[in-house]
């Protein structure tokens, strides 16, 4: 009897036991969270409302935002991380291929930034670039905030087993992703036509998955989850007034397929949020805590539900996801795949970064920046896998296909007048890793442009450079004769040089030259020089040179116009060895010229840019064409001619100089600017006087306005100076070319 009433003991505890285990049954819960752009930011919100009700999330699934805030949380950051994130993106410069300057190889600084329009040519036919950006900086961005999971090929081995969904162009259907780089998987769920390029991924051209499933429940459910949670930011179809713009009519059209289906998922739900976001478009990237405010609202809402669906789960302490990495690390070997038409050597000269150097993420992410501001690659996708005994660094480059562009300019001022610039510009013409540019600049003053380059990255580059310039002025020529002539003024110029870069800040080169000079006026052509008269025209100079070259530039500035950190340097040295001389008076000589400058800004709108400059001749020059010659207003100006304010155009001449300039803007409005300078300058063969340097030093000053455009800088400028009694206006638009 004894031992049956144990039994029936043991079999009730068993019993009440088993019952309390079903009520307990843990269960999984899957996170839906749909595409919307800017509004995306509410899932963020969102997510630390359920972190708050405990709900634990063991499955995500998402669509284009809902893709990029899912797939990080599904890394392991925290809803505070992502909001920390969030805050601190600009997205402006993110969602366009806005590189810093810094990274854009020394060609293009120079002479690249002087275009208005660039419009690709491929099979003889001008094509429209398929979106504003190729994705390069959210790339970036994505691979360094997954670092830490970058060794993950299988996204249900993330920390929260993750898929996201693409669109296939070419089919039309939609791609679930499942596994690959994480962060190209997020990028294609995310590319919003016209937005973002398309991204190619096993041979298969994606695009934004909203297209085809912006919510995707089905998927969810189908990896496992119990119990789906569904966060929809849409905010439906927009009245017929409110689609004022390519970017709504676009939505607008991709909205037709996913309001479709959209409510019919919610019957497969156990909760939906969905905040009011009815405000706010795909691209109010300028309104995060508004959106995220009416995210917080929306979950609020609906916390107990959180709350009862968190109850019904096991809660355990969890192993926290490790997000560390290395602050330094050690490239032990370098792997380069996708380049054909540029070699292996180009790619590593771009990145500055060798094998079995110290090195760290900013600085990669700083060699990829250079790599993409070359305009040779649609992307490039670095991965750092850690080893015992150091890290490997995987390079993947996708090449552009169109190496051909079509570039157009314009630009006014005072010396060359109006000016219409036409460029060709194609690459790997002859060879990898070269480039081949012309310009032709039509207007008051016909000029030409022409540069071939073979960049060969860590090793000595090739270039060639040829020019045709002129212009006419009235210039204070010769005292002897007039106060001022109207001076016509040619040149010709071809160069073959060397180059080499070092540390990716300096460029170093040395070459020969072939210079020819016309320089005449037929103001006095009645007068005689070696016995003519030049046929109606006074020559006074009608010259070939032969010389050779050197230089060394280094050049931060963050902007070509109106910089507002930076330091430039450019020191030249070219030595006439010899002339066809028309003179009959030459004498091989040589000059040395360098310019320096410098700018600080302060409160961000206040800027401080100093430069100073010099040029001295070594040995006896008696050509008048080739003294320096200062004064005037211009970036554009050649050989010998060096601005200086308050004076006129080539104004004073010496066969040396001295020069320091102090201009301080202020940005009264964005791209808006209160500028004044003070110049001072000496001009002679004895600049240092004896120790007496002051004496003798000339002076101008400029006050005026400009403004940063899309055409280029506008400015409207007033100069004079107390050593006379002149004063004069510049006034110029568009790149200086």
């Amino acid at each position: 009897m004894r031992r049956i009433f144990l039994l029936a003991f043991i079999f009730s505890i068993t019993f009440s036991f088993s019952q309390e285990v079903v009520k307990r049954e843990d269960i999984k819960v899957g996170l839906v969270l749909s595409g919307g752009g800017a509004k995306g930011f509410a899932h963020v919100a969102i997510l630390k409302v359920l972190e708050e009700a405990g709900v634990r999330i063991d499955y995500i699934g998402g669509t284009s935002m809902g893709a990029i805030v899912g797939g990080l949380y599904a890394s392991g950051y925290s809803a505070n991380q992502l909001d920390s994130i969030i805050k601190s993106i600009n997205f402006n410069k993110i969602l366009t291929d806005d590189l810093p300057r810094k990274s854009k190889p020394f060609y293009e600084k120079e002479s690249g930034e002087k275009y208005l329009l660039t419009i690709p040519i491929k099979d003889r036919k001008l094509r429209l670039p398929t979106a504003l950006s190729n994705g390069q900086n959210v790339l970036n961005l994505l691979t360094s905030l997954t670092q830490h999971v970058n060794y993950i090929n299988d996204f249900s081995k993330l920390p929260i087993p993750f898929i996201c969904i693409a669109t296939n162009l070419e089919t039309g259907q939609q791609e679930v992703l499942k596994n690959g780089f994480l962060p190209t998987a997020i990028l294609a769920s995310g590319a919003f036509p016209t937005l973002l390029a398309p991204v190619e991924i096993d041979g298969k051209l994606l695009t934004d998955g909203g297209i085809t499933n912006n919510f995707p429940v089905k998927e969810v459910i189908a990896m496992g989850a119990d119990v789906v949670i569904g966060i929809d930011i849409q905010s439906g179809l927009e009245s017929k007034d409110k689609l004022s713009s390519a970017v709504r009519i676009l939505n607008q059209i991709v909205g037709f397929q996913i309001y479709k289906s959209m409510e019919s998922k919610y019957d497969s739900l156990e909760l939906v949020i969905k905040p009011d976001l009815k405000l706010y478009n795909v691209v109010s990237f300028d309104k995060v805590k508004e959106i995220m405010a009416e995210g917080k609202i929306a979950a609020r809402d609906k916390f107990s539900q959180l709350k009862a669906i968190a109850s019904r789960q096991i809660h355990i302490e969890e192993q926290k996801t490790d997000m560390s990495q290395i602050d330094e690390f050690s490239i032990k070997q370098i792997e380069i795949e996708g380049n054909d038409d540029y070699t292996r050597a180009y790619i590593l000269g771009k990145l500055n970064i060798k094998m079995r150097e110290t090195t760290n993420y900013k600085k990669v992410v700083e060699g990829i920046n250079n790599l993409s501001a070359t305009q040779n690659f649609e992307n490039v996708r670095y991965q750092i896998i850690q080893e015992i005994d150091g890290c490997i660094l995987k390079i993947k480059v996708k090449e552009n296909p169109i190496s051909t562009f079509l570039k157009l300019g314009g630009h006014y001022d005072d010396l060359y007048k109006t000016s219409i610039l036409l460029n060709l510009t194609t690459k790997h013409v002859l060879t990898n890793n070269d480039m081949a540019s012309a310009d032709v600049i039509l207007g008051d003053n016909l000029r030409y442009n022409f540069d071939y380059f073979i960049d060969n990255g860590f090793y000595w580059s090739f270039g060639i450079k040829s020019r045709y310039n002129n212009f006419n002025s009235n210039v204070k020529f010769d005292e002897a004769n007039l106060n001022k002539i109207n001076i016509s003024y040619e040149d010709f110029t071809n160069q073959a040089y060397l180059q080499t870069v070092f540390g990716k800040k300096f460029a170093i080169g040395a070459g020969a030259e072939f210079k020819r000079l016309k320089v005449y006026s037929e103001t006095i052509s009645s007068l005689e020089i070696n016995g003519e008269t030049g046929n109606g025209r006074l020559y006074f100079d009608k010259s070939n040179y032969f010389n050779l070259i050197s230089y060394l530039k280094l050049d931060t500035y963050d902007k070509k116009y109106f910089p507002k950190k930076g330091v430039y340097l450019d020191v030249d040295f070219r030595w006439y060895l010899a002339s066809s001389d028309y003179n009959d008076d030459f004498v091989s000589f040589s000059q040395l010229k360098g310019k320096i400058g410098y700018v600080h800004s302060f409160f961000d709108k206040f800027t401080a840019h100093f430069i100073s400059e010099a040029g001295m001749t070594i040995g006896d020059n008696q050509n008048r064409a080739l003294e320096y010659n200062l004064g005037g207003y211009g970036e554009n100006f050649i050989n010998t001619f060096i601005p200086l304010y308050g004076y006129d155009f080539s104004e004073l001449s010496g066969d040396s100089f001295m020069r320091s300039a102090f201009t301080f803007r202020y940005e009264f409005f964005p791209k808006n600017y209160f500028q004044a300078t003070a110049n001072y300058a000496k001009v002679g063969s004895d600049l240092f006087n004896e120790g007496r340097i002051f004496d003798d030093t000339k002076s101008g000053y400029m006050f005026g306005y400009g403004l940063d455009t899309f055409l280029g800088p506008i400015e409207f400028n007033y100069s004079f100076s107390p050593d006379h009694k002149e004063s004069y206006w510049y006034f110029n638009v568009g790149y200086w070319f």
